[in-house]
């Protein structure tokens, strides 16, 4: 059972270009703390598969305090949740990603889901490209160096 700790923006983005098998393709299970079940499903209005997408709260309320002062609650919750748990997370924002990596937290993001699909052969170089191309059109960020890195990836 492969299980990953996510933060909504990724989730959000495959669910609206209707691609989750990004995330079902590698993990059996994705944990989302409590704010990043509201966001998507409240904010977002979306429904969430919830054998796949289950919620956890997380329990070191000192942490997610002191991560509140520079991040949302979603990522604050989905930082903490990582921490609690020893689990890899899935986080886009940047500076999310660096308190993350500060605290030891192994991660990746978007991008990254696409390059493990693609390397394991559960993606074609023709669909990860097209994946990338619809998340960009859902209004995906990513900069022209980020971009490019990843599309020479794929020609190794």
């Amino acid at each position: 059972m492969r299980l990953i700790i996510s933060d909504s923006t990724t989730v959000i983005t495959l669910l609206n270009i209707n691609r989750l098998d990004v995330l079902t393709n590698v993990f059996s299970c994705v944990y989302i703390p409590t704010n990043v079940y509201e966001e998507i499903t409240t904010k977002e209005k979306i429904t969430l598969d919830e054998e796949f997408f289950i919620t956890k709260d997380i329990k070191d309320k000192k942490l997610y305090n002191l991560l509140l002062k520079s991040l949302d609650k979603g990522e604050a919750q989905a930082i903490v949740l990582a921490k609690e748990t020893n689990l890899s997370l899935i986080i886009d924002e940047k500076k999310g990603r660096k308190i993350a990596t500060t605290m030891g937290i192994n991660i990746f993001g978007f991008i990254g889901l696409l390059i493990i699909n693609h390397k394991n052969k559960l993606l074609s170089k023709k669909d990860t490209i097209v994946i990338f191309n619809k998340a960009k059109e859902y209004n995906f960020r990513v900069s022209k160096k980020l971009e490019n890195d990843f599309l020479e990836l794929l020609e190794d």
